[in-house]
């Protein structure tokens, strides 16, 4: 009799605990939030996402035929890395006309059609907004260099200055390129800016028809359906009217970016108000139309103070971006960083954030090698569930779902990136940004699924066989299917109005929980506590060190490494963490107490039986 209880305790657990796995989600977004509050954006580069001419390069007809796979991921908006006509130098971001789709990626009617099925799906589309530069074949740059009006001075021009008897640049400027930010132009005899390659010449804001211009490539795309967009390298807008020199910063190599500190060509505080200025546009376009709000994301790598001045004025008068991208889990954290570190961080970006304002978190783009790559494979789920459980927005870049990982065997030969190409043969590996932009691997088939093409633009990572999405998605779970129901998780309430605390045990070990009920009795609280071990090593943690649980918790979500299983309860005081182990720990449903009680009953018949 006991053996007969004993075999069928297993099969009545596992039948309670899937359904307290799923319990509390929610898949519309809260009512009093705008969409964009808590919604998870999944940044996409077109030239490596999917590819339906054949050319070897990803389209926009691409984006629209793997939409249904962002609606059954949850993400809720996707923003476009560039898509409009360029001649390519920059990939894109050397855009020669901001209304037009480049043939390379389809055609306006195909980025309409994307617009209408994402609307149809429930998906949000961002465009990438490129207001530094042009490209030097734009219209503009080409009439700016004949001196023609209105176009003279959309550029930053300048004539010089005369050093030994021979003309040179007019100060020290370094473009991000490599090499000096000033390129000559015989048919003009003047200098123009260029504080990226030689292809894409500054824009110069203290024009304000420039800055109409672009009131009207806005209007242009929100009028077609675009839901918002992602505003480029920001905080280059602006020099200093009397182009002075930069300090020096680095002697060693003067053709480096770093040898001067750049604090007369970025971060201006003439940027601001371009910003606002923009913002009113897309607001003024929202009321017009009684539509949702048609968001603004600014991408500006500065300090925090500077970024955060991207939310409002000081005093709060004047809006600007919806938020900035915040990239401390790009820049400030890595590899080795420890619990201290990003509790660390985390606090002082969310103790500085703005009154009223969202935050955000970017934990990987094409400009940055891949999460995987930076923090290392084991890591992959620790890091998606922070991204994913953190107050605010989650911008995941396309592959990091997965776990994809830098191609860092590229040839000199192979590598297209201008920022890796100009630096030689020698260093271009440690530059390039070409290894985080392969193609994304859909499957184990030909060029990973991505395109029937002999040859794709960038080569597809060698070991695509073992890492791609088929094969996660057929997995009894995977990176993937963690990512999805990470996803899912944030839906809860306690994720999207919850207070914030975070805590690490030890060096390794960081956790932090959601709550409601800051103040009251606990006992009820929806809450979550997440906990993430950064180190290969098994320990051992107290939960009421983070959040008063008092007794027992219950295992809501698991990482692929994680040795538990959803459903399981825990002492709070005493949950063993494994290696690399990321779990979510949450009050004891009604499956998990019916189990409990259940499995009390049990012994107790038990050990009636034996004695």
């Amino acid at each position: 009799m006991g053996a007969r209880w004993y075999l069928t305790l297993p099969l009545v657990a596992v039948t309670v605990l899937l359904v307290a796995g799923v319990r509390g989600q929610t898949t519309d977004p809260p009512a009093d939030k705008e969409w964009w509050e808590t919604a998870v954006f999944y940044q996409i580069y077109p030239r490596s996402f999917y590819d339906t001419d054949n050319n070897g390069v990803g389209d926009v007809r691409g984006v629209t035929a793997k939409l249904q796979y962002l609606k059954d991921t949850g993400v809720d908006a996707t923003w476009l890395s560039p898509i409009f006509s360029s001649p390519q130098e920059d990939f894109g971001y050397d855009v020669s006309n901001f209304k037009q789709v480049d043939p390379l990626f389809g055609t306006n009617a195909d980025l309409e059609e994307l617009f209408r099925e994402a609307n149809a799906l429930g998906l949000k589309i961002v465009l990438d907004f490129v207001p530094n530069h042009t490209s030097n074949q734009h219209a503009w740059f080409i009439e700016s260099e004949k001196g023609v009006a209105p176009f003279r001075d959309y550029y930053v021009w300048h004539p010089g200055k005369m050093v030994n008897g021979q003309r040179v640049p007019p100060n020290n400027w370094q473009s991000v390129f490599y090499g000096s930010a000033w390129e000559w132009s015989e048919l003009r005899q003047e200098y123009y800016l260029h504080q990226f390659a030689k292809g894409q010449p500054d824009l110069n804001y203290r024009n304000p028809a420039v800055i109409g211009e672009f009131d009207e490539i806005l209007r242009y795309w929100m009028e077609r359906g675009a839901a918002g967009f992602r505003v480029d390298a920001i905080n280059h807008m602006f020099e200093h009217p009397e182009f002075i020199d930069e300090p020096i910063n680095n002697p060693e190599d003067p053709n480096s970016y770093g040898y001067t500190h750049h604090i007369y060509t970025k971060d201006l505080p003439e940027t601001y108000d371009v910003i606002a200025h923009w913002r009113t546009v897309l607001d003024d376009f929202t009321r017009l139309t009684n539509g949702d709000p048609v968001i603004m994301m600014t991408e500006a790598y500065a300090n925090l103070s500077m970024t955060l001045r991207y939310y409002e004025s000081d005093d709060g008068s004047q809006q600007r971006a919806h938020f900035p991208f915040n990239f401390v889990m790009i820049e400030e954290l890595g590899e080795y960083s420890t619990a201290h570190d990003f509790k660390r961080v985390i606090d002082r970006w969310l103790g500085n954030l703005p009154r009223g304002k969202t935050t955000n978190w970017v934990l990987g783009n094409h400009d940055k090698p891949r999460v995987a790559s930076r923090y290392g494979e084991q890591r992959i789920d620790g890091m998606q569930l922070m991204l994913l459980g953190l107050p605010g927005v989650a911008v995941t870049y396309n592959g990091d779902e997965i776990g994809m990982v830098d191609h860092r065997d590229i040839s000199y030969e192979d590598t297209l990136d201008p920022q890796g190409c100009n630096l030689g043969p020698q260093d271009y590996k440690w530059a390039s940004r070409d290894p985080e932009r392969v193609p994304f691997q859909w499957d184990d088939t030909f060029n990973a699924g991505f395109s029937r093409a002999p040859r794709t633009w960038l080569p597809v990572h060698p070991y695509y066989r073992q890492t791609n999405l088929l094969k996660q998605q057929e997995a009894d779970y995977s990176h993937y299917k963690f990512y999805r129901d990470a996803v899912a998780m944030r839906r809860d309430h306690v994720f999207t109005h919850g207070h914030f605390k975070a805590h690490a045990f030890g060096d390794w070990v960081f956790a932090f929980a959601r709550y409601l009920r800051e103040h009251e009795d606990r006992l009820d609280d929806p809450y979550r506590v997440v906990v993430i071990n950064f180190s290969g090593e098994r320990t051992t943690i107290d939960v009421n060190e983070l959040y008063e649980i008092r007794n027992r918790t219950e295992v809501y979500l698991v990482g692929t490494e994680s040795r538990h299983k959803v459903g399981h309860l825990l002492d709070a005081n005493q949950v063993s963490i494994g290696p690399w182990e990321s779990i979510v720990l949450g009050p004891v449903s009604a499956g998990g107490r019916l189990v409990g009680s259940f499995v009390l009953l049990l012994l107790a018949v038990v050990k009636f039986m034996l004695f």
